[in-house]
């Protein structure tokens, strides 16, 4: 496996900041302006508008798209007026971050196999990265829709060390998914939710997460803690419930990993919305409540928090 960190993507990320810098001077330069101002700020321009990422499917097995009119959305308890409400289609990338740590309790076959069903499943245009972790994460395999050299490449699997989840989640953020921006981005995480390491915070971990409008969905392993509780950080069956209802994703059993694959795959590509809106009254630099609701009959997922902007 190669390091998630590699030579050619560190070359393409220093390319894009040399193209950018001048809209990032910019950018810094208005920063400074408005960090000047302090209080609730009404936002009242586009340039303010807050993009979210919805899951909204009816109850019934009506197919018909849902509109603006049968959602809401509440910014820190207040009702916003939304701006658009759209279907998005459009192909997602999809990285699939595996446990592959010493004790996790999953052999490497049901792995592979949790791993291997996506590579069968995704739509065409999505792409696949396969990320296995310990203490580092590593590339199994590169983006692609190649199911054959997925199936191929998931030998690479290996258990050893410990799991440090969380960090695992920063790289393939900075590294795979933040150079991204504008896409349909998702991490299947497949694992009990143990982090045994990590630099990172769970916090900032989340946070990040949400941030970038990135869901995060659970092929979930038994836990080998058993329930066992630690002080610095959360039980493992807490991570993945915080990560995924965090990011509007779902938990799957990792005993079920075609079903997982497939409700997945399906989802992203038929029930995923674009919700837009600006916010009315917007405090300065604090992460806000977000809550998005269907009328009767409509269910919705969608992320908790709107970190700052």
């Amino acid at each position: 496996m190669s390091a998630l960190t590699s030579a050619h993507a560190e070359k393409l990320t220093r390319k894009r900041f040399e193209r950018l810098l001048p809209v990032l001077i910019t950018v810094l330069g208005l920063t400074v302006i408005i960090v000047g101002q302090s209080g609730n700020r009404p936002v009242t321009t586009t340039s303010g508008g807050i993009l979210v990422g919805v899951i909204a499917k009816r109850e019934s097995n009506e197919t018909n798209p849902i509109t603006s009119k049968e959602v809401a959305v509440y910014d820190n308890g207040v009702e916003q007026a939304i701006r658009n409400f759209t279907p998005d289609p459009s192909p997602a990338k999809i990285v699939l971050l595996v446990d592959n740590s010493l004790t996790i309790r999953a052999d490497v076959e049901k792995l592979e196999q949790a791993a291997r069903e996506f590579a069968y499943e995704i739509y065409k245009g999505d792409q696949l990265l396969i990320v296995g972790y310990d203490e580092q994460a590593e590339i199994v395999s590169d983006w692609t829709d190649d199911a054959k050299a997925i199936e191929k490449s998931l030998k690479l699997f290996r258990k050893k060390g410990q799991p440090f989840l969380f960090d695992a989640i920063r790289a393939v953020l900075e590294e795979a998914l933040r150079p991204l921006p504008g896409q349909k981005r998702v991490i299947v995480v497949i694992s009990d939710g143990l982090d045994r390491g990590s630099k990172t915070t769970f916090e900032n971990t989340l946070a990040s997460l949400q941030a970038e409008n990135i869901t995060v969905y659970a092929v979930q392993a038994v836990d080998r803690t058993r329930g066992a509780i630690r002080r610095d950080v959360p039980k493992p069956k807490v991570v993945i419930d915080k990560l995924v209802e965090g990011t509007g994703g779902q938990i799957f059993s990792i005993d079920q990993p075609q079903d997982a694959a497939k409700s997945i795959c399906d989802e992203l590509r038929k029930y995923r919305y674009v919700l837009s809106y600006i916010p009315s009254n917007a405090p300065f630099g604090q992460a806000r409540s977000l809550l998005v609701v269907g009328n009767e009959g409509i269910t919705v997922r969608s992320k908790s928090m709107q970190q700052p902007n």
